[in-house]
């Protein structure tokens, strides 16, 4: 897969159902020496009244069970998503 494939997939939370962002707006960190892909960082929610809970969420590349056609599917804890 490339990475202009993952570009406007909704990624969702498998324990909850919640979204937690559009890959359009995430950064992959990528291990130089491998060329392997270690985690997504996600940019924060807004909550209540637009404030930020929190400035970003990094998830281990690991946490991806599923990538369609239209949203990404993690399996993150729900104290983190």
């Amino acid at each position: 897969m490339r990475l202009s494939q993952l570009i406007g997939k909704d990624i969702i939370n498998l324990q909850n159902g919640g979204r937690l962002g559009m890959a359009c707006d995430c950064d992959l960190i990528i291990r130089e020496e491998t060329g392997t892909i270690e985690s997504i960082t996600l940019p924060g929610r807004s909550g209540l009244f637009g404030f930020r809970d929190r400035d970003y969420l990094t998830v281990p590349w690991a946490a991806i069970k599923k990538i369609g056609s239209e949203v990404i599917i993690m399996d993150l804890d729900e104290t983190l998503g």
